[in-house]
């Protein structure tokens, strides 16, 4: 094989790659009597078809499977041996080919550009610790004793008000006439909430057990049914049973029902949740001054057809009105993600980053436990998709560089109270806002806008 590298401009290179007729008649040959345990022909016994009547019969097929696996061999050792950073397939031209003949061709590739990474001494960052007061906390307890109501049974003699939990039957019709869904059993609903009908709360209220009551309503404006959307129907409700309320008193036995062993346990859960809440937004913003950063710091050619995938990837969505008039802007984004995919990608290769199966595994555990209730659910995801947990390994590779640079640059930490955080997300959230508003992406792009996410081969 003679490889030649002939053109070279900028991030474009073409090879003149020749593969000799020997070698290609070699490898048709072998081929011939591989095909000859496999190839049953009228007149002839299992395995013993000549490689030439073979060759008169399926030639052509033959010799274009040869072809097609000494241009992906040939084409792989060429880069492979002149260590060319590829970005994307290489696009292949044939030149000469038939049986009998060389094999020439050339590979036209987009390459990858050559990273000069800034040593970690050059960046700085801003850390910050979380400490929530008091009152903060005990804010947080009752806003948790409150979504844990408990209720206790009215007397008979009492009427429903606002905040009692009302159990009752109901049969509906529209226009004189049932339809589907109009009637329920044992529905429950919490005066003063109005989220089963707009309106219907308010007219069961003083009602008492056991009694009749006839509700007008329309029914909502998103009815499945379109043709009963917003109609006028009327429900008879049969009032089984009335709650009230009862004070959800914050106690030992509440903290266990919570998880904790006991109170100040449980004081400490919530103290850590409400930390770790702030936390996280506060270290995304740590993360973005430090992409921020990355990008500063670097100038890089960018491959002209990443830009055109990234593009296409982001605006797959989008009208052709909203494409021509991002146009730069979807244009901008896509650069920012590719350059700062590529940087990273560097910066963990250079420092030997790697991925195991542990580091998946555990990302899922977290998952889990971020979702009670839905663990099964998660699980069965990530098994009947097998490219989710692939996926994964860019996010947690991702991650994994970040980490590296927050052990490495120089940084401040900085204690801060729950307001001060507050203050500091706001701001970062508004940034964030006029950034993407002087954009003027549309709203199906915007949430596409992040950064890119990268994977380790």
């Amino acid at each position: 094989m003679k490889v030649n590298i002939h053109s070279k401009k900028g991030l474009k290179l073409t090879m003149s790659i020749i593969v000799d007729k020997k070698t290609i008649q070699n490898k048709l040959d072998k081929k011939l009597i591989e095909l000859q345990s496999q190839v049953n022909l009228k007149g002839f016994r299992p395995g013993k078809v000549p490689p030439l009547v073979i060759k008169k019969q399926f030639g052509k097929a033959i010799y274009g499977e040869v072809v097609d696996n000494i241009l992906k061999e040939s084409s792989s050792k060429a880069i492979s041996d002149n260590k060319i950073r590829i970005a994307g397939t290489p696009k292949i031209d044939l030149k000469t080919f038939g049986e009998g003949k060389d094999l020439n061709y050339e590979l036209q590739i987009d390459t990858l550009p050559e990273i000069k990474l800034k040593p970690f001494e050059n960046y700085k960052m801003q850390n910050f610790k979380v400490s929530s007061e008091e009152k903060t906390i005990n804010e947080k307890i009752k806003e948790i004793a409150d979504q844990h109501k408990s209720f206790e049974n009215r007397n008979e003699s009492e009427v429903a008000q606002i905040g009692d939990q009302i159990i009752f039957d109901y049969s509906a019709t529209v226009e004189n006439k049932k339809f589907e869904g109009s009637e329920g059993k044992d529905v429950k609903i919490e005066l003063g909430k109005d989220l089963f009908l707009k309106g219907f709360d308010e007219q069961l209220l003083k009602t008492k057990k056991d009694s009749l009551k006839k509700i007008k309503v329309n029914l909502p404006a998103n009815h499945p049914k379109k043709e009963l959307a917003n109609k006028p129907s009327e429900f008879e409700c049969k009032i089984k049973n009335i709650k009230k309320q009862v004070k959800t008193i914050v106690d030992e036995k509440f903290a266990k029902q919570m998880g904790a062993s006991n109170l100040v346990e449980f004081k400490k859960m919530v103290k850590n949740q409400i930390e770790s809440q702030y936390t996280q937004a506060l270290n995304a913003i740590t993360k973005k001054q430090i992409l921020d950063q990355i990008e500063k710091f670097h100038e890089l050619e960018l491959p002209q057809n990443l830009i055109d995938n990234e593009i296409k990837v982001m605006t797959q969505h989008l009208s052709k009105e909203d494409l021509e008039k991002n146009k730069k802007n979807n244009e901008k984004i896509a650069k920012t993600r590719i350059k700062l995919g590529l940087i990273l990608n560097e910066y963990g290769e250079k420092n030997r980053i790697q991925i195991s199966e542990t580091d998946v595994k555990d990302e899922i555990q977290k998952q889990i436990k971020n979702m009670p209730g839905q663990e099964k659910m998660v699980i069965d995801y990530y098994q009947k998709n097998p490219s989710a947990a692939q996926s994964l390994k860019g996010v947690i590779y991702e991650e994994k560089i970040i980490d590296l640079f927050k052990t490495k640059i120089k940084s401040s930490t900085k204690t801060i109270s729950i307001k001060e955080a507050e203050e500091i997300i706001s701001k970062s959230n508004k940034a964030q806002a006029d950034q993407s508003k002087s954009q003027k992406l549309p709203s199906k792009a915007k949430d596409k806008t992040k950064t890119k996410k990268i994977s380790k081969k």
